[in-house]
């Protein structure tokens, strides 16, 4: 039989074998003048706006003209880039290297706003005021569930039509899931276009109280859409605004398919950010196949705030094991080398064979309620750099099972979907607040390696 491989030759091979078979570069993706739309998406928490940001600041100092759109209520974006707030329109930022010709613009999504500009473009101005002054349209346009999704494409769909950007970067919405971006607006869209809106536009052009009959069953099937009465008026309200909105439902379902088909385009990219967590990675698991399933361009996965060790050849074993020895001297004798022996592993103060010099007392147990310091080998200050160093042995061996968990659960991505390009980004110890930061997100994601950077460096 062949001998066995040392293990670090071993943790080595495994290393080779279960890398991502495709490493995603980020730079050309971006400089690309075929590429105009990015979008960043995946689930809530794991740095899209940060990543959508860094591409955008990137990609203006290579020299494109970019604006990103973000819908992060946090208003994260708006602090690292030095702009006191952002808005429904985009503001160039300042302190872009623009050496290359390039430019930054950044904006924040304002749903309503969105939402008030479609029916001011789309209705002559009575009716627009009479819809903008609904209390149903008013409680659509600020909440209805897939409403910010659907403005989201909405928005993006403007952008692209004025052709002032050669690149559009998308932070999508922190849904629960990430799938909200692609399914919600078709819902809210086969909504306002849909059967159940023509069956409470009947009542109006019925009238009497037939039609008012025909308004209650039709009522009875809405609430089960919206799940919730909005008041005494609720009738009155849906109905007023179903008529004033009669000449614009065909839009807003030709406009959702329309930049649907815009994602779909060669001109597309979709980014899927995920942290190297459990729960993270099976959500851009299910993000990568519907985007395969839908036929929309996915450029690659970028794996958010890896983290990596500059002292990986020391396992979390080794490091256990070191710590244990500097913690409690009697199992090994660090004076003279020779092995303590321990009756137990809770009995760490008693020894079969005490030393001569020590204190006569030394041979029975130490009494409990005796302070610390009536161990001598606790006031020695060698000792205090021993229980310093046994502290931080800890916690390597904590990083370093970290380390192996990501590791695990990257490997179980990858090979589920060995098809798709990564890039991994350090983990930060703070949260990004300036340009400087967010170029600093760009090298790593270009680089594409979240190792730490070498001694001196």
């Amino acid at each position: 039989m062949s001998p066995s491989p040392d293990p670090a030759a071993r943790h080595q091979e495994g290393a080779r074998r279960l890398a991502p078979a495709r490493v995603l570069d980020v730079d050309p993706l971006l400089e690309d003048p075929k590429t105009r739309i990015v979008v960043c998406c995946g689930s809530g928490g794991v740095g899209k706006t940060t990543t959508a940001a860094a591409l955008g600041l990137r990609a203006a100092e290579r020299g494109r003209k970019v604006v990103v759109l973000t819908i992060d209520p946090a208003r994260r974006l708006a602090q690292s880039m030095g702009i006191d707030s952002l808005d429904n329109t985009p503001r160039r930022v300042k302190g872009v290297d623009d050496s290359a010709g390039g430019e930054l613009h950044a904006m924040m999504l304002d749903m309503k706003r969105t939402f008030d500009e479609i029916v001011e473009a789309h209705a002559d101005p009575d009716r627009a005021a009479a819809i903008l002054g609904n209390p149903f349209y008013q409680s659509l346009s600020a909440g209805f569930a897939g409403t910010q999704e659907y403005m989201a494409m909405e928005k993006l769909g403007q952008l692209r039509a004025r052709d002032d950007w050669d690149l559009i970067v998308v932070d999508t919405p922190p849904s629960r899931s990430a799938l909200d971006f692609l399914d919600a607006p078709k819902r809210l869209g086969s909504f306002l276009d849909g059967k159940l809106i023509r069956v409470l536009l009947a009542p109006a052009k019925v009238g009497g109280r037939a039609g008012m009959k025909f308004l209650n069953v039709g009522m009875s099937m809405m609430t089960g859409v919206l799940g919730k009465v909005l008041g005494g008026q609720f009738l009155k309200d849906v109905q007023t605004f179903v008529a004033a909105m009669d000449s614009m439902f065909g839009g807003f379902r030709t406009r959702a398919d329309a930049t649907y088909k815009l994602l779909q385009a060669p001109g597309t990219a979709f980014l899927v950010v995920a942290a190297p967590e459990r729960d993270a990675l099976r959500e851009a698991a299910y993000f990568v196949e519907r985007l395969a399933a839908e036929d929309m361009p996915l450029a690659g996965l970028v794996l958010n705030r890896v983290h990596g060790s500059g002292a990986e050849r020391l396992s979390a074993e080794r490091a256990l094991a070191a710590a244990e020895n500097l913690e409690d001297p009697r199992i090994v004798d660090q004076d003279d080398g020779k092995a303590g022996v321990r009756n137990s592993p809770d009995t760490q103060d008693s020894s079969d064979s005490p030393e001569p010099t020590a204190q006569p007392s030394s041979e029975s147990a130490p009494d409990p309620g005796a302070p610390e310091s009536a161990d001598p080998v606790e006031d020695t200050p060698e000792r205090s750099v021993d229980r310093l160093t046994a502290g931080l042995l800890r916690l390597h061996a904590e990083r370093m099972h970290l380390l192996a968990r990501e590791q695990r659960t990257r490997d179980r991505f990858t090979a589920r979907h060995p098809e798709v390009a990564v890039t991994e980004v350090a983990a930060l110890p703070g949260d990004v607040h300036d340009l400087a930061g967010l170029r600093d997100i760009g090298v790593r994601l270009a680089t594409g390696r979240p190792e730490l950077p070498e001694p001196g460096a």
